[in-house]
Parts: C-alpha cells; structure tokens; sequence
C-alpha cells in the first residue's frame, strides 16, 4: 500500500521513459508509483489533484538563504525615491529607539539620478549609524556617523569592502565589491563585530526564514551558494533542529586572494562538516568578476557611459587559472560568478585548462548569472560541459533600465542573459532566484523567461531569448539536477526518485504567462513529507507576500503552452 497518492493530476515527470501520468504514489522517502489513476496503488492518504499540475521538486540552484529578510532592518524593497528612503530608514529609527545600528536592505543603485548616493542622503534622521546594503549585497550606503564608527572618516582601511571617496580624498559613504570581501573569514568577523545584522544569531534566522518561503514556494531544494567556513554550523544547527525544510547544498566560499592551505582547510571542512539526505556540502564558490550595475563587472570593451573602463577581474588572470585547476585536481566542483562578457570568459578560459591539465570530465562546473555573453563564447558551455545557472528575473527591464541597459549599452543588449540560445545550444542551463536579489518564488523566474518582461508586463525586450514554459520548468528541475550530480533521483518522477513533488494550483500549461504569475504552490513534499500544504494554511504569511510581488493591474498577452512529448 502506498503512503501518499496524488492522484487526477497533470503529472510531468521529466522522465524521457513516461513523459506524463496521472498519478504519483509514495512509499517512505521514494517514488514508488507513476502512472494512470486507474491503476494506482491504494494508499493511506490520498490527494485528488483536479487536473492541475504536478511536477518534480523545484531545485533553486542559486538562492542565497543568508541573505533572507532581517525583521530588525528596514526593507527598501519597492522604494524608488530617495525621499522614500529616508521616511522608511526614519520610521526603523523612531520605532526602534533600542537599536544600537539602523540597518536597511535591498537599495537600488538609481536611487539618486545621475550620481551615486553618499552619506549626507542618510544624514540628519538619526545619531546613530546607518548601514544599507543594495539589493544584490554587492555594495553598501553608510551615513556620516557610520563612517565615523568604523574609522573609515579617519582614513582606516575595512576588510569588507573598498570605501569610495571623492576628489579631495573624502570617504563618500558608498562602498562597492562588499559581498565579495564580507564572506571572508576576516571580513565577516570584522561585520560580527562591527554591525549588528551580522551576528550569528540574526543570520540563523534569516536562514529559517527563507527555508519557510522556499517550502511555500515549491522549492525542494536549494543551492546555497555562498558559506564561509565560520558559518558552517548555522547549517550545522538547522539540521540538529530539524529545520532544513527544504534540502540544502552548500557552497563553501574560497576568497579569490585566499592562500593556498585555504583549499585544505576546504577540504577538511567538507570531510568534517555534518552530512545527511537534506544537508550536503562541497561545491565551492568563486568570482571572476563583480556586478554590472556599479561599472565593477569585466567587460571585453568599454563600458557605454564610462569610455576607458572595462571593470575589472576579481583576480589576475593567472590566479583564477591556478585556484580552479588546482580545486577541480582535489575533487571540488566550482561555482563561479561571472556577470561581464570579460569575466565569463575569464572562468570558462579557467575552467578548460583545468579540464586540459587535470584531464577531468564529469566535475559539472558552473559559471553563475552569465549576464553578458560574448558570441564567441556560447558553444563553449556545451563543449566544456559546463552549467550555466541562470536567473530569468533578473533580465526584467524593470530592474535594469537606466543602470544595467545603460551602462552594457544598446549595442551589445544582444548578449542579454541568453537563455534560450544557450538551451538550443545544447547547455545545460539551471534556472534559480538569486534570493533576495530576486524573488524567491520560481513562478516569478518562470513569467520573467516566458515574457523578458516586467512584473507589470507593459515592457519586454530581447524578445529572441524567450524560452517555453516546458524549457523553463526542465530548468528549474531536471537540469537542476544534473548541474548538481543529482540527476539520478532528483529534477524527475519516476519510481525510485526521492519523493520531491510540488503540485501546484493550475494545470500551468493550460494558461497564458499573466496566469501563470498568478497561481502558487499547493503542495510541497520533500522526500516523503509534505513540507507546506496551502490547504492548511489559513490567509497568507509575510514570506508569501515576500516571494512573489504582484501588479494586479498589469495586462500581459499570452498563449497557452503546448504540451512537450517527451
């Protein structure tokens, strides 16, 4: 007898042998049943789905749960005006008179026009420090008795970023490549000390937070894609606890300046870190380059509106070459970010000598966000066997007119976040959220890769990477698996596969993409145990409203999506 059956549903499994059923049976953590609902199994619980859509677990192969929502900071998220800004980092100060630190998150970088923010516009609401962090945690806002706090005004270096300053030498309160220099061993002790948000305690609960939203979201699965070795045992306690909703596979971070005995600590830290079906670590994490947005990410050319800046590598060329050939000969498998057509071809240059010196075949690198890809470069991917882990949302106009668009330059919008072209290359593409640069639910990512369009839908652009809906969910399941050597029992629903279902509240391929950003996650399992389950929750949650922002009066046309046989 079956433990769980969902049954009368539109099943696809990405399974090539039975692309379709019906039914789905569980035993224990397993898959023990695919097929008709006629010929199913009984079952002690059974879910009759009303023709509505069942699909694998989604795999979010980049979503940051360190970086969920912090409740004692000030989310910035929608504010679009510097006046807004100030009422929102004002109102956190007069109802929190106990905060030592005022913190904010999820600023843009066009806050102000035509200028980078600076201290003086976060002065004058409050005595105490302010500390802001951009909605990609790449740079950071600090007010006058912020850079007074940490020295910065007196001329003292800090570990976890380079502070601007203006022509005469004066710190401007903007600091740029953080997230790169904060999950350092030194950079996030130096953030322990310094500032509030980032104490232990706040981020194992930014952990929980976001694994609540991942379940309510139909995440199965989730990529961490950024830990430094000190926080290791936060994922240590979720698991103790019994908290890891969701499974989790964490990437270790190695900063690129880092000495060579750091890739044994690596090594030791994997060997010694706790392992179970839902906690696994080994992958590592790596930057070629920064982001766009800031004019940090490397370009081959100029950048549009800064003529003689191309950015920069993260590190000489040679080094990347040296850490990637060196960590693929000791058995790790690397995640690089690279956003600049420069710094992707900077990692995959890596990553084949490393494959040509080490004569490596299978270790499933990836190069993460892929914002800007020189043509030549394309095939390279599918040669290299190499994942692109990608995020759909984030080629949305409304989030990188006037500073991504702009500072790529019309010109070369052709090199967008090619999705498609990668797909039809025969890459392997993983798609994700890059929570909480982007929304966390997949449906979010799905609408923006069906339409290359705002959440308003009033705007779309590089038309020629839009992918299908059947494209987009392989990218959020089976090849989520495989860029994670887990394509064996995870990304598909066939007998023996952990039980990782989500069933969701439409038949998706039956509406256009305007439905489909409007359905959710009906129910989430996760080996065997029914994680989330809409049915049972009475309204909503914070971390609903969180992981998917609507504009209920945006008008988007559509078709309804054709059914793949296979």
């Amino acid at each position: 007898m079956l433990d769980v059956l969902l049954t009368d549903a539109h099943v696809r499994t990405f399974d090539p042998a039975r692309p379709w059923a019906e039914a789905v049976g569980i035993v224990g953590s397993r898959i023990a049943y695919v097929g008709t609902a006629d010929e199913a199994p009984q079952a002690r619980l059974v879910r009759r789905m009303d023709g509505t859509l069942v699909t694998p677990g989604i795999i979010d192969s980049h979503n940051h749960l360190l970086l969920g929502f912090d409740p004692d900071a000030a989310s910035l998220e929608g504010a679009e005006s510097l006046a807004e800004v100030r009422r929102r980092i004002a109102r956190l100060a007069d109802e929190r008179p106990d905060l030592d630190w005022i913190c904010a998150e999820n600023a843009v970088y066009s806050i102000v026009e035509n200028r980078r923010p600076n201290a003086r516009d976060l002065d004058g609401l409050t005595d105490r420090p302010i500390f802001v962090t951009t909605y990609d945690q790449h740079s950071v806002w600090l007010n006058t008795a912020a850079l007074s706090a940490l020295g910065i005004s007196a001329g003292h270096d800090i570990v976890w970023g380079n502070p601007e300053h203006d022509r005469d030498g004066n710190p401007t309160g903007w600091v740029t490549d953080f997230y790169t220099s904060a999950m350092t061993s030194a950079g996030l002790a130096a953030l322990q000390r310094d500032i509030p948000m980032y104490s232990p305690e706040r981020r194992y609960k930014k952990i929980l937070g976001s694994l609540e939203m991942a379940s309510r979201s139909g995440i199965t699965t989730v990529i961490e894609p950024q830990v430094p070795i000190a926080e290791i045992g936060l994922f240590d306690r979720a698991l103790r606890e019994g908290r890891l909703s969701s499974r989790v596979i964490a990437a270790l971070f190695h900063p690129i300046d880092a000495p060579a005995e750091f890739r044994e600590d690596l090594r030791t830290a994997v060997n010694d870190a706790p392992t179970s079906d839902r906690l696994r670590f080994g992958p590592v994490k790596l930057y070629a380059d920064d982001v766009i947005e800031p004019h940090t990410a490397w370009m081959l050319d100029d950048y549009a509106n800064r003529p003689g800046h191309r950015g920069h590598p993260s590190a000489p060329v040679g080094e990347l070459t040296k850490i990637v050939t060196e960590l693929d000969r000791l058995g790790f498998q690397t995640h690089t970010h690279a956003t600049g057509d420069g710094g992707i071809r900077l990692a995959l240059d890596a990553i084949e000598n490393a494959q040509r010196t080490n004569g490596t075949k299978d270790r499933r690198h990836g190069i993460v966000h892929v914002e800007c890809l020189d043509p030549a470069d394309l095939l390279r991917f599918r040669d290299l066997g190499i994942t692109a882990a990608m995020q759909p949302r984030h080629a949305s106009p409304d989030l990188i007119e006037g500073t991504w668009m702009d500072n790529v330059g019309e010109q070369r919008w052709d090199r967008a976040w090619r999705v498609r072209s990668l797909m039809e290359s025969g890459a392997h593409v993983a798609l994700s959220s890059d929570w909480q640069v982007g929304e966390m639910d997949p449906l979010v990512g799905i609408y923006s890769a069906l339409t290359r369009a705002g959440l308003d839908g009033t705007k779309s652009w590089t038309k020629d990477e839009i992918i299908t809906l059947d494209q987009a969910l392989r990218g959020y399941t089976a090849e989520g698996a495989w860029a994670w050597h887990a394509d064996d029992h995870l990304g598909v629903i066939k007998e023996g596969a952990h039980a990782d279902i989500v069933a969701w509240s439409a038949d998706l391929y039956a509406l256009d993409p305007a439905g489909v950003l409007e359905q959710h996650a009906e129910l989430t399992i996760v080996g065997g145990e029914i994680v989330h389950d809409a049915s049972a929750t009475s309204g909503g949650s914070r971390f609903d409203v969180a992981a998917k922002t609507l504009n209920h009066g945006r008008e988007c046309s559509g078709h309804a999506h054709n059914q793949p046989t296979s």
